[in-house]
C-alpha cells in the first residue's frame, strides 16, 4: 500500500509590500536663500513700493517668472504684516477666557472728549464732597397744584425746581459760581446751569443760561427742548459748551445717592438722588411720613473752601424745602433791580426778570 501523503506545510503570509519611498509625499520646497534687497529679483515698481514702506525684499517670496518679486507680492506682504499684530491683540488668552465672545465698539468723538475731560478732572482737581437730605413735602404740594392747571407738555418736573433752586443758591453764594484758571479765579455774574443729559453717543450738558432770571415754566420748556435736541445731536456748540454749574440727576433711575465728577473749569456739580418716603418724628411725640431726597455737592477745593460749599448747600436746601421762595424776584449784584428791568443781550431791549411760576 502506498504511504499516506505528507501533511502540507502551513502557508506563510507574504510580507507586506514595502512603502513607496517619498513618491507619495508632496515635495517640500527648499527654504529660499536670504538675499539682500539689492540682489533680490524684483520689478522696479515692487522695489519702489518696498522702499516706501521700509520692507526688506529678501523677506518676500516672489510669484513672478523665475521667482521674481512683483507689485502684488509686496502688497500681500504688507497686508500680512498689518494683520499679524491685530491677531495678537485679539487673542482671548489676554483676558483669561479662552474663546470668549465680544464686540469692539469704536469710540466716537463725544466719548473721547468725555473720557479725557473727566479723567483730567478726577486726576487734577482736588474734589471734596458734601451731602444733605432735603424734605420735599412743600415742593410736592406746590408742583401738584401747578401741574393741575397745566397742559401735559407744560407740566413741571422736580428737576425744574432743582435747577431753579441751584441758580438761586448761586446768587446767594456767588463764590460757588466760579471757575479755576491758572492765574486767577473767575466769578460769574449769572447762573448758567448745565443739565446732564444721557444720549446714545455719551453724556452732554446743555445750558440753561441765566437760570436765576427765568421762571419755572421757562426752565421746564427750555430743558425739554434742549434735551430733545441733545438726543438728536442737533445742539449748537454754544448751547452745551461753557456753563458755570452742573446738575446731574439720576433719581429717575432709582438711584438713592451718588457723587459726580466736576466738569472743568467749573468748580461745582450737584448729584441728585431719587425721592423716597421716610418716617420721622413730628415733634409732638408722634411720627409722620415725609418725602426726602439726598443731594451731594462735589466741589473744587482750589476755588471753594469747605465752609463756602456748606453755605451753598444750606442755601439750596432752603429753596428746595421752601419752594415759594423761588417765586421771589432776585435782588443781587448779579441782576439789576426789579424796578429797572434787566438788559438781555440776546433778545435786546429791557427784559423783565420774572421768576414767578
Amino acid at each position: 500500500a502506498a504511504a499516506p501523503p505528507a501533511p502540507a506545510a502551513p502557508a506563510v503570509a507574504a510580507p507586506p509590500p514595502a512603502p513607496t519611498p517619498a513618491a507619495a509625499a508632496a515635495p517640500v520646497a527648499a527654504p529660499r536663500a536670504a538675499v539682500s534687497s539689492g540682489s533680490a529679483p524684483a520689478s522696479p515698481l515692487a522695489r519702489r513700493m518696498a522702499a516706501a514702506t521700509g520692507m526688506d525684499l529678501a523677506s518676500i517670496a516672489g510669484s513672478g517668472l523665475g521667482g521674481r518679486i512683483i507689485a502684488v507680492d509686496v502688497e500681500a506682504a504688507q497686508a500680512a504684516a498689518v494683520a499679524a499684530p491685530a491677531m495678537a491683540v485679539a487673542a482671548p488668552a489676554a483676558f483669561g477666557v479662552s474663546g470668549a465672545l465680544f464686540e469692539d465698539v469704536p469710540h466716537n468723538n463725544i466719548r473721547k472728549i468725555i473720557a479725557k475731560r473727566l479723567t483730567d478732572s478726577k486726576r487734577d482737581v482736588p474734589h471734596y464732597y458734601l451731602a444733605t437730605e432735603c424734605v420735599l413735602d412743600e415742593l410736592v404740594r406746590l408742583r401738584a397744584n401747578a401741574n393741575a392747571s397745566l397742559e401735559k407738555a407744560d407740566k413741571l418736573s422736580v428737576n425744574d425746581f432743582i435747577i431753579k433752586a441751584s441758580a438761586k443758591a448761586l446768587v446767594d453764594v456767588p463764590q460757588a459760581n466760579s471757575a479755576w484758571f491758572d492765574d486767577f479765579v473767575r466769578t460769574y455774574k449769572h447762573a448758567d446751569v448745565c443739565v446732564a443729559v444721557s444720549t446714545d453717543k455719551g453724556l452732554i450738558t446743555p445750558i440753561i443760561a441765566k437760570a436765576e432770571l427765568k421762571t419755572l415754566s421757562q426752565i421746564s420748556a427750555e430743558t425739554k427742548e434742549l434735551a430733545g435736541r441733545a438726543r438728536a445731536n442737533k445742539l449748537k456748540p454754544e448751547e452745551f459748551m461753557g456753563g458755570t454749574f452742573t446738575v446731574s440727576n439720576l433719581g429717575m433711575f432709582g438711584v438713592k445717592n451718588f457723587t459726580a465728577i466736576i466738569n472743568p473749569p467749573q468748580a461745582c456739580i450737584l448729584a441728585v438722588g431719587g425721592m423716597e418716603k421716610k418716617v420721622v418724628s413730628d415733634g409732638k411725640g408722634g411720627f409722620k411720613e415725609v418725602s426726602v431726597m439726598i443731594v451731594s455737592l462735589s466741589a473744587d477745593h482750589r476755588v471753594i473752601d469747605g465752609a463756602v460749599g456748606a453755605q451753598w448747600l444750606a442755601a439750596f436746601k432752603k429753596y428746595i424745602e421752601n419752594p415759594v421762595l423761588m417765586l421771589v424776584k432776585p435782588q443781587s449784584r448779579a441782576v439789576c433791580a426789579e424796578a429797572r428791568g434787566c438788559w438781555d443781550p440776546v433778545r435786546g431791549g429791557a427784559a423783565r426778570a420774572m421768576a414767578d411760576a
